[in-house]
């Protein structure tokens, strides 16, 4: 009878234990602005993400501001923007690609300036949540072209700078 409680106290412990470090990297990031709903774009994006949108495009701004929170390891397809896109990046950690450069990380505070028709993605770290402000630029003849999906070895390219 010891045994088996022993036993059934350690299955649980081990596997109450993962369950929460599992849940503690599932955590909603604490950031400046609300998370949103499930992101009606998430066809483009491998893994979940959701979007706030901020501002949107008017003929007096003429652009377009969203905040996009990621799941740990979610992140968009590769993709480009003809009016170029801002990232403001608010809360988690992130990554950042060009089309045959190296992988970027993101913290909270930097700003990345994506040039016009430049293939890209973004998205959160594999552990971490991530969150950033889009800036869309250039509206109302910014368009976006999505392509194909950034594949697991791309994104877990350990070339880093």
């Amino acid at each position: 009878m010891k045994k088996l409680l022993l036993f059934l106290f350690c299955t649980i412990l081990i596997f109450g234990g993962n369950k929460a470090m599992s849940e503690n990297v599932k955590q909603p990031l604490e950031q400046p602005f609300a998370q949103g709903e499930l992101n009606p774009y998430n066809k483009y994006f491998t893994g979940t993400t959701y979007l706030h949108r901020l501002s949107a495009n008017d003929d007096v701004w003429n652009s377009s501001i969203a905040n996009v929170t990621f799941e740990p390891g979610a992140r968009t397809n590769w993709h480009k923007h003809s009016g170029g896109q801002i990232l403001l990046v608010t809360a988690g950690e992130g990554r950042y690609q060009e089309k045959g450069k190296s992988v970027q990380i993101l913290k909270k505070g930097d700003v990345v300036r994506i040039p016009l028709n430049v293939e890209h993605w973004h998205g959160a770290a594999p552990d971490c949540w991530f969150s950033h402000i889009s800036i869309e630029t250039n509206l109302p003849d910014n368009q976006t072209t999505w392509l194909e999906p950034v594949t697991d070895e791309e994104y877990l390219k350990e070339e880093v700078k």
